[in-house]
């Protein structure tokens, strides 16, 4: 058995079980990369995956346990390879970085800014998506995310809370809602159609009009702030949006404050906890959150512990610390606690 095998078993996994398209990735030729696989199994005694015709249909009860044991090994290869890169002080290297359109337009760019002028040989890879359609990091495709909801994690995901963030309500200038003369309440906004970045009946923003007994208009639902912002302008309805995201708002926009209203929402950073952070890794993070400490960050993530919610700043705190690059390379293997 190689390390070799191990990688084109996973990447026909993540290829949907398409050989031509997992042997594109590993950059391996679809001849090359199926011996391989008819080596692995000839040795194991045993087919990994179940055939129909000269396809892969499944995998089969075995070949699962395989798949999980090969994750493993090419996790802890990763590590040892990240904890040499360290040592060596080596700063180049890809961030594959997963995150909601709101974070990458209004909190990401200062730290990717401050990343780029400390690290650049680091290139970045983002990817967008909802908070809601997370991927798992354990598929390989991405090293960190950025988002809004942690939960149902993998056991292999970490989840360290970064800050605490507030919704706030969009209405045109001269709405009902901005003439009431006392705080908005729910009841008032569930009288208009609202546009969100979700509707999902299970989302907090859903349980809150419900647990008031209302049944709110969700009338359109878009995970991209400006979208929405355009929409209120449109006059299609009034927009609740993140606190993070008011930027370039404009004075035709009103802003209503619904704080009271809705839980606060927290942003979190979804690492794995069994691979060895790259020493740009933790000084971005540190970058994007200066509360963290970077010489605890990788023993927080290796032991699993979660910090609470309330340990985290809030949004205003955050926005008032200036992005500082650490002024020296974080010693390798060392980690984070604390706010």
């Amino acid at each position: 058995m190689t390390l070799t095998q191990f990688r084109y078993l996973v990447a026909i996994l993540e290829a949907g079980l398409n050989i031509s398209l997992a042997a594109e990735r590993v950059n391996a030729t679809q001849p090359g990369l199926s011996k391989q696989l008819k080596l692995l199994e000839e040795e194991l005694g045993f087919q990994i995956f179940v055939r129909k015709g000269k396809s892969l249909d499944r995998l089969s009860p075995v070949g699962e346990e395989v798949v999980e044991s090969a994750r493993l090994i090419l996790a802890e290869v990763g590590s040892i390879r990240a904890l040499a890169d360290n040592h060596r002080r080596e700063a180049s290297g890809e961030l594959r970085l997963l995150t909601s359109q709101t974070q990458a337009q209004f909190v990401l760019p200062p730290a990717l800014k401050g990343l780029r002028e400390r690290y650049p040989d680091v290139n970045v890879r983002l990817s967008l998506t909802q908070d809601q359609a997370v991927r798992r990091l354990d598929q390989g495709e991405h090293d960190l995310a950025i988002v809004s909801a942690a939960e149902d994690m993998a056991p292999a995901e970490f989840a360290l809370p970064l800050y605490r963030w507030r919704r706030v309500a969009l209405a045109p200038a001269g709405h009902a809602l901005a003439r009431l003369g006392r705080p908005a309440t729910l009841a008032d906004l569930a009288e208009h159609p609202l546009i969100a970045y979700s509707a999902d009946t299970d989302s907090s923003l859903f349980k809150a009009f419900e647990t008031e007994g209302l049944s709110p208009q969700f009338a359109y639902a878009t995970p991209d702030s400006e979208v929405i912002k355009t929409y209120v302008r449109s006059g299609l309805g009034v927009g609740i949006v993140a606190e993070m995201a008011l930027g370039g708002t404009g004075g035709d926009l009103v802003r209503i404050d619904v704080d009271p209203l809705f839980p606060a929402c927290t942003t979190w950073a979804v690492l794995r906890r069994d691979r060895v952070l790259r020493d740009y890794v933790v000084d971005f993070l540190t970058m994007l959150a200066p509360h963290l400490r970077a010489r605890d960050l990788q023993r927080l993530v290796r032991s699993g512990y979660r910090p609470a919610q309330s340990l985290a700043p809030t949004w205003r705190a955050l926005r008032e610390r200036p992005v500082q690059p650490p002024a020296r390379p974080v010693p390798a293997g060392r980690v984070l606690v604390g706010c």
